[in-house]
Formats: structure tokens, sequence, C-alpha cells
């Protein structure tokens, strides 16, 4: 099965920065589309970025200019560094994985990682 571990959450002050980091592991060949959600309390789980194979990253419009989203392809993790970061981002931060060529199988998937949590707050 494939597991998918976050790191890089944390306290920061409004307009402060954060490195996040997400790597999957497991029988892995390949992984097509990996992304970052976002939940806060008492809301649905939002898509923050994504990143694909071949593809331009997409991002929500409410960090477009301040995440980029970018990718170790060979090493099966995805990073989101957000910039300029309000107290409306704190959310717990998922990682997620579509499209997993594993040793014997393929899986669309989502997996999903545990979340880490990322608060804003002076």
């Amino acid at each position: 099965q494939v597991q998918l571990v976050e790191f890089g959450g944390g306290l920061v002050q409004p307009g402060g920065s954060l490195r996040l980091s997400c790597t999957a592991s497991g029988n892995i060949n390949d992984i097509s589309i990996m992304g970052w959600y976002r939940q806060a309390p008492g809301k649905q789980r939002d898509l923050v970025a994504t990143i694909a194979r071949g593809s331009d990253p997409a991002y929500a419009d409410s960090v477009k200019g301040r995440f980029a989203i970018s990718r170790d392809w060979g090493n099966y993790t995805v990073y989101l560094q957000m910039n300029d970061l309000k107290p409306d981002n704190t959310s717990v931060y998922y990682c997620n994985a579509y499209e997993v060529w594993l040793r014997g199988s393929y899986n669309v998937g989502p997996y999903w990682g545990q979340g880490t949590q990322v608060t804003v707050s002076s």
C-alpha cells in the first residue's frame, strides 16, 4: 500500500512563510498527480494546489502568487512553499496522490496523508 507523510506545519505570524513537504512510500513505481488540500474546523476539505506530470501546476485562486507547489519526481515528494500567510490560511493541510503505479498494480487513489496543522496568528 501507499503511505503519505507530511512535515513542516506549525505556528507562524501573519506575513510569514512555511514550507510543507510530503513523501509517499510503499512499493511505488510512479505517481502521476500529487497535491495539497486543506480543511479548517467545520468546513469542507478544499484544494490548495496540485501538480501533475506533463502539466502546469494548478492553484486555488486564493493562494495564487503566494503559494508554490513543486515535486521531486524521483523521490515521490511534493512541497508547498507558502508565503505571505494570512490568518484565514489556518487549517490542517493534507497531501494526496492520484494515479499510483505500484509494483504489480495500478490504483487511481486518492491516497491521503494524516495532515499537518498550520496556524497563522500573531
